[in-house]
């Protein structure tokens, strides 16, 4: 079993210190300090790299991008969050609250603009279920674990997989871990890197059963799901980027079929 007590990754073919930075989005003269790394351009395939780990959530799709939503009574953090199709933590972040926030009817919170807009569009259609969760089929697809609910990050290029306590969490591909750790807000975090540039991210584990360096196939677990300290739920924050771009978890490559058997 892994003991992350930081985030390491493994440097891959092409790597360089510019866009793993880009990639984890810190700093590359944190990077380089972090490493004690004097020259970039000497950075090789296979050197393990200390990632500094920051609170920050900025990197999270439209995290920035808000509208103003004014609380109406019987409005909780939870119930906004989960109604705008964001998970609690991200709600408190782009607020800048703490998780004991007590909101009054009248105030004015911000809500991010895309979900925002896609949650307006939802309702005029008489549908009580937010848009992302409501896609065609989406819970018939394989999951790293098996959704009891299925909600998107801001932006909808990330989601927030509600599972069961200690749960397996399996890849969904066959590749290799380049990340293990603690990361941000999201707890125990394992990176698989498949073939096409893609990366894919399990967040909220409990425990990792992998290694850095390790050859993942599909179905292989790469830890146990935990519990979100905020929602108080266990919740796997799964994220998928290509070339360092997000990109629909729905609409992620997944080994065999899609669907789960």
């Amino acid at each position: 079993m892994f003991a992350a007590d930081e985030l390491i990754h493994v440097v891959g073919r092409g790597e360089t210190i510019y866009s793993i930075s880009r990639f984890y989005s810190v700093p590359a003269d944190d990077l380089m300090k972090a490493n004690a790394i004097s020259d970039p351009s000497r950075l090789q395939a296979g050197t393990r790299l200390k990632i500094p780990v920051s609170g920050d959530l900025s990197f999270l799709p439209g995290a920035v991008s808000t509208v103003d939503y004014r609380i109406v009574r019987g409005d909780t953090l939870y119930s906004i969050a989960r109604t705008h199709g964001i998970t609690l933590q991200n709600l408190l972040d782009i607020n800048r609250f703490s998780s004991n926030h007590v909101l009054k009817a009248g105030d004015i919170i911000k809500v991010p603009k895309e979900a925002s807009q896609e949650t307006a569009r939802t309702a005029s259609s008489g549908s009580s279920a937010n848009a992302a969760s409501a896609r065609s089929g989406i819970y018939a697809l394989r999951w790293p674990v098996n959704p009891k609910d299925i909600t998107y990050m801001s932006g909808q290029e990330g989601v927030v997989v509600e599972g069961e306590q200690f749960e397996s969490v399996k890849s969904i591909t066959a590749g290799r871990v380049v990340s293990a750790g603690p990361w941000r807000k999201f707890g125990r975090v394992v990176i698989v890197e498949t073939s096409g540039g893609y990366y894919y991210m399990y967040g909220g584990c409990e425990t990792i059963t992998v290694n850095v360096g390790d050859r993942i196939t599909p179905g292989m677990e790469l830890g146990r799901l935990g519990v979100n300290s905020v929602s108080e739920k266990p919740q796997l924050f799964f994220m998928v980027f290509r070339n360092e771009t997000p990109i629909d978890p729905a609409h992620a490559p997944r080994a065999g079929t899609n669907t789960r058997t």
